[in-house]
Parts: C-alpha cells; structure tokens; sequence
C-alpha cells in the first residue's frame, strides 16, 4: 500500500482548457489524472449527437486535446487517467482512444463502466408510475437521456483488473477520486468514514480550478488568473488529504478558496448522498499547513441509502432569445417598455396565424440589475442590454417572435442598437426529470480486455439515519447601538446549482460572526431578499465545521439548466447577490478598533465612501 496517492483534476467541466492535464501530468508529479466532463445537461446533448452520427456521443475533447498530445507521456510515468468522458457511447470513446493509441505506438489498457445506460428501460419505468422526485410529477411520455448515478466501486474494479484509462458513462463526480483510493488503498465498502473522506477529495477536486481561487468571492486575493493551477489531492490512507496544485501556477489554495468549494452544491452537509456512503462533512476541518496547501480532515459516513438516483431530459417545446443594447438616460425603463412591447406585438401575431400564446416570457434588464429585484442600485443607468427570452411547443411560433424583435429598432425607443447577431434561432428545451431507482435494478458492469463481468454492488438493508440538526451556539442579543454592513463585511460564498434548485454557501470570515449570521440567514430573511427568484420553499442548513450556512431555494432557476429562460440558469450570481444584503452588527464593530472598521452598507476595504 503507498502512503500517498497524488490525484489531479485537469477537467472541471466539457470545454475546459487542455492546459489543466498538461500542466498536471508534466509538472503536477501525479499518480492519477481524472477528468470530469458531464454536467446534468450534458448527457442530453451528448444523446442529441449520438442520434445524428452513430460514432458521437462522448467528450471528443478528452481523446483529441488530451489523450492525442499526452499519450506517450502519462504511459511513461505510469499515470492512470479515470474519467467520465464516455458519456452515452463508450464503445466509440474506446474505440477513438485506440486509434490514438496505434497512431502514437503506445499500449495502455482501456476499460468501461457499463450500466449507467436506462434509456431502453424507459418504457418499463415510466409503466411503474415512476415521478419526479422533487416535483412529483408523472414521467414524460419521451426521454432524450436515462442515467443512473454509479458509484467509485465498479472503478476501482477496474483498476483492480489492471486498466490504464477508466472510461465511464454517468457517475457521481467524486467517483472519479474515490474509485482509484478504494483500489490504492483497499477500503471496503462499508469503511464509511474513509470512504466519505476520499468522496470529499473527489468533491473537491471535481470542478478543477473552483478549488485553487476561481469563482473566489475575494477575487482580488488571487494572482495568475492566465496561468490558474489545477487541483491536486494528496490522499492518504486513514482519509486525510491536502489540497495543492502545481508549484508556479497561478491561483490561491488556502482554507476560503477549499471551504467554498465544499460547500458547492452539497444542500445538507450531514447528510450528503452518495451511492457507496452517505457522507457527513460537517465538522470537517481545514488547516493552512503551507502556502498553497489545505490539510482536510473530520469527514464521517454512514451506510448508503438503497437506491440510486437518475437523471433524466426530455424535450419541452422550443425557446429563443433577442438581445440588443439601449442607451440614453431613462435606459431601463425604456429597455423594460421595450420588451413589453416586443412580447405583446409576437403574441398578437402569434395568435393571429393561429398558434396559443407563449409557454413562458422572460425580460432581463442586463445592467439594470435585473437579477437584485428591488435592491437595484440601477435604476438611473445610461447603458443596458435588454433580454428578451420565449418558450413554445411549436418552433413555427418563435420563427414569428424572432422576425419582430428587430422592428422595435425603428418603431419603438431611441438609442437601441448592437443587432449584429442577426434575428435569434430557436433552439429546443431540454428539461430535467429526477427520480430514484432501486440499486438492485441496476446491474453494473465493467469490460477489461474484452471480457466483460459484473460488479456486485451490496445493498444495505435499510436507509441510514441522519440525526436532527443540533444548534451549536446562541444567537447574540443584539443590545445597544447596532449598524448596517453588507454581508460580505462578515462572509463570503458561492452559489451553484442541482436541476432547479439554487444552493448558495455562507461561510463567515470569523466564528464569532456566526451568530449574527444565524440571526440574519433565516428562510424568512433569504425569501425577502431573494422574493424574486425565490419560488418555492427555501432551507438553510448550517455547516458547523465550516462555520457556515448551505441555503437550498427550490424553485429558484426558473426550471433550471436550458430549460430556463434566465440569463443565470444556474444561479452562478446569486452568492454575489445575497453577500450585498443589508445586515445589523453592532455598532461598535464598525468603530475604529473595531471588526468591521472598514465596512459600512455601502463601502467595501479599500473602496471609495
């Protein structure tokens, strides 16, 4: 058994640049190279293309932007390469990568990671009364794509089986990570503890440069953006691991760069599941142990639940978006005329050659601070880009939108340009269905040399039990003179995204701004600052080790993905939002001395009064 394994993340994300696995397989001095290329919609597009050309169908940048260039490099170090660039077609990845393989004269050996696949059991599912799991509502008549979330289990068998390259179709991302510790290391499967560690390393790892100062709320902390260095995990056996990245690489590792991003997207962080562990991260600590270097410790885990989760697409009509700039003083109201006027001109068209009115409308004022709501400081800007998004069963409809937006160019205010775009093309709505599925239903299976067996996945007996959340500390009185900040005086946070629900991290810049956040974090408080994107219920979890909060608000991405028509799908903006929320401290934090001296509601440390 080594006492350290080196794993690197050199893909957060389908698109990511090249220069991620470059960097960590020539100067990163790893063991393994994972790359994570499937978000949620991703295997929707990656369905559309494999139904146009039989030989499509996974993340072609994985064979020709790394595999073609590094080949010969990652096999002369004896790097291992885990990913889940297959997709919905693993045969055609394999077979691509060993047409790479014979043109560069090297042999590594692939396998697969089959089972993920549960589109040719639609029909089955859907005639089992199978809903939403969030929603509640019936499965749709079509899917585009059906993939169960696999585990780390099935590839660390086939790294037991001897693969070089581990191609898989959907799998939970931190999968990627675990897979290759649980064979490095031989943690059973019900090591719960180690193995909720190792899914945190792959957790933290999985968006690449997320980790190592990107998307950092301090952004001005943070040097090299041109030069940003990818994540690497040192693991260990026992669990504990350090976040670095490669020496001379730009970007910042330290304990807030880490903690946002263990707070991405995780909801509850004592009951985050996963397929082989039900993981409870918080009380988790991280400590500076050296310049770009986080030890992460504390993780904790239970059995997994029996089932696992699916995912989903299925086509909802057709959608198209306008855009153009208007200028001049009155920009945003004139803008928000505009778009009133442009809906209501194609609707009255629309009806008029004999189709229904939209699906759903949408009108950004971009520059105004649409995504504020009423907190826009905006309002008197000369400049804007005005957003104007549709959706429509029929794509007939949207070619009578995108023909009458350019009209208001004379017709309607003065000063609108910036049409070089040409009228909007429709493009189709791939909406997301989430459901769960028995394990048992599932068979999984990998493929190594051309043999092909399956891997057993144990079921526990019963689903874990996640106890009550406890309240740590009490909320301060707040006695006295009090004053207003911003948010972002006591925290910083990130903000991200599962289907349709928004989740946005609150971590505090010192413990004893804990309470205050409490106090001020309440659903109630979030839902009215938040009341015009929040649209359904809305949970805040407290992370105790983090010194922090997970906000959960459902119903809070206007369907979420491509199915919606906001200009921030994803709620990538909506930490940023929150942190300028007004909040009572004591006054004595914002005197000279004090916490907060620097701060008041509308300065920033070394901003203008």
């Amino acid at each position: 058994m080594k006492s350290c394994v080196k794993i690197g993340c050199g893909a957060g994300f389908w698109g990511d640049t090249p220069e991620g696995p470059l960097q960590l397989v020539r100067a990163g001095n790893i063991d393994y190279l994972v790359l994570d290329y499937l978000a949620e919609i991703t295997m929707s597009i990656l369905a559309r293309m494999k139904a146009k050309k039989p030989e499509l169908g996974y993340a072609t940048d994985f064979v020709t932007a790394v595999m073609r260039p590094l080949a010969r490099e990652i096999r002369d170090k004896s790097i291992r390469v885990v990913t889940n660039a297959g997709g919905v077609n693993l045969a055609a990845c394999r077979a691509a990568l060993q047409q790479v393989f014979e043109a560069e004269g090297v042999a590594l050996k692939v396998a697969t990671v089959e089972g993920d696949d549960l589109l040719p059991q639609a029909d089955a599912l859907r005639a089992r009364g199978i809903v939403e799991m969030f929603s509640g509502r019936p499965m749709p008549e079509r899917s585009q794509s059906i993939n169960a979330y696999l585990g780390a289990l099935p590839i660390a068998a086939a790294l037991d089986g001897g693969a070089d390259i581990v191609l898989t179709g959907r799998c939970v991302d931190s999968a990627l990570v675990l897979g290759p510790l649980m064979h490095e290391f031989g943690w059973s499967v019900d090591d719960y503890d180690r193995l909720s560690a190792g899914s945190l390393a792959g957790h933290l790892l999985e968006c690449g440069a997320q980790v190592t100062g990107g998307v950092f709320t301090d952004w001005r902390d943070v040097e090299g953006w041109d030069r940003m260095g990818f994540p690497i995990a040192e693991c260990r056996p026992d669990g504990a691991f350090d976040i670095t990245k490669p020496a001379g690489t730009g970007g910042l590792v330290d304990v807030r760069t880490v903690a946002e991003q263990a707070a991405y997207e995780v909801g509850d962080p004592r009951a985050y599941i996963l397929p082989d562990v039900s993981c409870d991260w918080s009380s988790i600590r991280l400590d500076q142990v050296g310049p770009d270097r986080v030890r992460v410790s504390g993780a904790r885990g239970r059995a997994p639940t029996t089932s696992y989760k699916v995912s989903a697409t299925h086509p909802d009509g057709f959608r198209a978006t306008g855009t153009m700039m208007i200028a001049g003083r009155e920009a945003v109201a004139k803008a928000e005329a505009v778009g009133r006027a442009i809906l209501a001109r194609a609707e009255r068209l629309m009806r008029g050659a004999g189709h229904d009115g939209f699906s759903e409308t949408s009108v950004e004022v971009l520059g105004g601070e649409w995504n504020y709501g009423a907190h826009s400081r905006a309002r008197a800007a000369r400049e804007v880009v005005l957003k104007v998004a549709v959706r429509h069963p029929k794509r007939e409809a949207l070619e009578i939108f995108a023909r009458e937006i350019y009209p208001a160019a004379t017709a309607m205010a003065q000063g609108i340009t910036g049409f070089a775009g040409g009228r909007p093309e429709s493009q189709p709505v791939v909406r997301l269905f989430s459901f769960l599925v028995d394990k048992a239903d599932v068979p999984v299976c990998i493929e190594v040399d051309g043999a092909r067996r399956p891997v057993a996945i144990p079921v526990p007996p019963a689903p874990a039990h996640v106890a009550p959340a406890a309240t740590l500390v009490e909320a301060v009185p707040l006695a006295g003179p009090r004053a207003e900040v911003p948010l972002i005086a006591l925290a910083h946070g990130r903000s991200g995204d599962k289907g349709d629900i928004a989740n946005i991290a609150i971590l505090a810049r010192r413990a004893e701004f804990v309470p205050i956040l409490r106090r001020s974090l309440s659903p109630e408080a979030v839902g009215a600052y938040l009341s015009h994107v929040a649209g359904g219920a809305i949970e805040v979890f407290e992370w105790p080790g983090l010194d922090g909060f997970n906000i959960l608000l459902h119903e809070g991405l206007g369907g979420g993905g491509i199915a919606s028509l906001r200009h921030d799908p994803q709620g990538k903006a909506l930490a940023q939002i929150l942190l300028d929320m007004p909040v009572t401290v004591p006054a004595a934090w914002i005197a000279p001395g004090g916490p907060l001296a620097e701060w008041s509601v509308d300065t920033a440390p070394g901003a203008a009064a």
